[in-house]
């Protein structure tokens, strides 16, 4: 996918100049004064959008963007390689003088408009399987090419960017930690917890360490980390956190897809759903009871329960009574897979997962 397609921008007035440094023909382009001169031989006479994509490649380029800034003629787009740039060191770079844009991997809606796909119990169930990297749509529909390709992507673009950026020398203990993440998605875990399996597995590490590996892990937009807020004493928790994979198929491609973890997956789709409507997301406790995701967004709020089934009595007096708990007036939302998912249990929404994917906003 082209960084004009991710940004959208439409300006037929507009002249537009794209930079690909992964492409031999801008290889003249070395540094911000070789940058400079190209942009001013080529720009419009009005407004100009220029994209850039492995900035990282042009030595000084910040001097270049700040140039243009000034000018104030440019609408500017820049990418760059976790190995050599992370975001927060970008924003130290032009001293505040950007807006981040967050790019998902794509939500179920889009990824039924790619792939051409109807919105069936099967076409979820895939969705839930591979996830939603964009060049899946381009690739054969068989399980071993989609996979194999979704672990490209995890070796050459998170785990060599990681290994690389930070210098990391124990590669196998940076692998069982994103495995042990996998397998822990929507469970609360903290640095310790972690420390002690590893060292169950014979893994030494120390807690400090596991904190850094997972600061990491976040910088290359692997995973989320999601903290706990007390919904009585509205304080946001200091021990224990729950992480999410910024896409399911990375994670199912590293520990592998059983039905036995539908139930993880879902939530995580939930979760992704919710950031990429906009939504801050945390984890709820209140009292004894849980809640798995409060999400606010402006000054709205809801809640939002998810199991994979609450056929049984005990799972439906559960995830129902935690949110008839809460005694506001913010939408309160149960998320799960049964084929009867649907009204209004005393103020609770009962949504299929489809139908939240699809519609909720």
């Amino acid at each position: 996918m082209q960084l004009q397609e991710i940004v959208g921008v439409e300006h037929p007035d507009w002249a537009s100049i794209s930079i690909n440094k992964e492409l031999f023909e801008f290889d003249k382009i070395r540094d911000y004064q070789d940058l400079i001169k190209y942009v001013i031989a080529h720009k419009g006479s009005g407004k100009t959008a220029l994209f850039l994509d492995e900035v990282q490649e042009i030595t000084g380029f910040e001097k270049a963007l700040r140039s243009f800034q000034g000018e104030g003629a440019y609408d500017i787009y820049v990418t760059g390689s976790n190995a050599c740039m992370l975001s927060s060191e970008l924003a130290t770079m032009l001293a505040g003088r950007y807006i981040s844009i967050h790019v998902y991997s794509l939500s179920y809606e889009e990824y039924l408009v790619f792939n051409d796909l109807e919105d069936t119990d099967s076409t979820l169930l895939r969705y839930m399987k591979f996830g939603g990297l964009p060049h899946l749509c381009t690739l054969p529909d068989d399980e071993q090419t989609q996979y194999e390709y979704i672990r490209t992507v995890f070796s050459s673009s998170i785990l060599k960017d990681i290994v690389a950026r930070y210098n990391i020398r124990n590669v196998r203990f940076l692998e069982d930690l994103i495995a042990f993440t996998a397998s822990s998605v929507g469970s609360i875990v903290t640095a310790n917890s972690i420390s002690r399996y590893l060292k169950s597995q014979r893994v030494e590490v120390a807690p400090r360490q596991v904190i850094d590996y997972l600061t990491y892990l976040q910088a290359a937009f692997l995973i989320d980390q999601v903290k706990r807020q007390d919904l009585i004493g509205k304080k946001i928790l200091g021990i224990g956190d729950k992480y999410y994979f910024e896409d399911v198929g990375m994670r199912n491609a590293r520990i592998g897809y059983s039905p036995s973890s539908l139930g993880q997956i879902l939530e995580n789709l939930v979760y992704l759903h919710l950031r990429q409507m906009g939504y801050e997301v945390t984890v709820g406790k209140q009292g004894d009871r849980k809640i798995d995701f409060v999400a606010s967004r402006n000054e709205g709020k809801v809640y939002v329960q998810v199991a994979y089934t609450i056929m049984g009595q005990a799972a439906h007096d559960r995830e129902f009574g935690n949110l008839r708990a809460i005694k506001d007036s913010y939408p309160k939302y149960v998320v799960s897979m049964d084929g009867l998912a649907g009204g209004n249990e005393e103020g609770v929404d009962w949504w299929h997962l489809r139908k939240f994917l699809r519609y909720f906003r």
